[in-house]
């Protein structure tokens, strides 16, 4: 009798393992403890890995007053551009649009995601509003077309209302949303390796040498009765990778607005000379794929860890 080697392959959590509908994703839940209006999420772009130092300021941890040494991401994360204001009324089936309203004065850029109309009308608080966002869009350096996406705001309606207002037109600089030694969560659309087969995507087994005429392969499609394939059941070829992902407490080791370049520069990315900040460990995605920040969801420690050194030897 068979005997079998490991449990089902693969997890239900991603299913369909399809294609990402567009090169970033924005985030449907945030924090909603912050009681006075501030920006609860930011974004960046992702410039590559490095080495940092760090003393361990960590009480009962077995490198404690010592420095170590972490792998850290780089974001490059140039200042947010208020485009607009969106309201948010609640109705029985979740939040339904209620009015979008530009500034006076927006990016030459901006005209190649959307159409900006004529006439704007002048910001006003709608009765039955419930919740207000900023209309934000990017500012990249290496290429033309800017990303735009909404973030959300703490406090009341009015409070955030009167926040949007004053910052309509200007700049949010992820100062103004994070700072060190917090933790964020992440969201980005993974690296994309094309179509795979069933060991690359699942990990199954590979067949013995003597095998029927294939070995990575899936045995059995299954039985003959029912007469029928079970959709995500089985491990099958198909689209490996550029799926949404989401990471959660990930720690913010250092936000500096001098620019992080190595020797040589970073491989596959231009010399960062402005914003940026580094994150503890890995996040998902490739290199100037656009990185998803908010306020962590999870109770995580507060405990800082200062950064001694950055090493910037080439990655040539």
């Amino acid at each position: 009798m068979a005997k079998g080697h490991k449990p089902r392959a693969g997890s239900r959590a991603f299913w369909p393992r399809k294609r990402a509908k567009r090169m970033f994703d924005s985030f449907g839940t945030h924090v909603r403890k912050e009681s006075q209006a501030i920006p609860l999420a930011f974004a960046g772009y992702k410039a590559g890995m490095t080495t940092v130092l760090v003393a361990d300021s960590r009480k009962g941890t077995a490198t404690h007053g010592r420095e170590i040494a972490l792998p850290a991401t780089v974001l490059a994360v140039p200042p947010l551009v208020v485009a607009g204001i969106k309201l948010y009324a609640r109705g029985p089936y979740g939040l339904r649009d209620l009015k979008t309203f530009l500034a006076e004065k927006t990016s030459p850029a901006l005209a190649r995601v959307l159409t900006p109309p004529k006439q704007r009308a002048k910001p006003e608080l709608l009765p039955g509003t419930a919740e207000v966002r900023l209309l934000v869009h990017e500012q990249p350096f290496f290429k033309k077309t800017p990303e735009l996406f909404e973030i959300p705001l703490g406090g009341e309606a009015a409070q955030a209302f009167a926040f949007a207002v004053g910052k309509l037109g200007q700049e949010i600089a992820i100062a103004d949303v994070f700072k060190e030694g917090e933790f964020v969560d992440v969201k980005a659309v993974n690296k994309g390796k094309g179509v795979q087969g069933p060991v690359a995507r699942f990990h199954i087994k590979i067949r013995s040498r003597k095998d029927h005429g294939k070995r990575r392969h899936l045995g059995s499609l299954g039985p003959i009765t029912p007469s029928k394939v079970l959709p995500g059941k089985l491990a099958l070829p198909g689209q490996m990778g550029f799926g949404t992902r989401t990471e959660y407490s990930k720690q913010v080791l250092k936000i500096g607005t001098d620019g992080l370049t190595p020797k040589g520069g970073w491989v596959g990315f231009p010399a960062l000379r402005g914003s940026y900040v580094v994150i503890r460990g890995s996040v998902p995605g490739p290199k100037k794929r656009l990185i998803m920040l908010r306020k962590g969801l999870r109770a995580s420690p507060a405990d800082k860890l200062e950064v001694t050194h950055t090493v910037l030897e080439s990655q040539q």
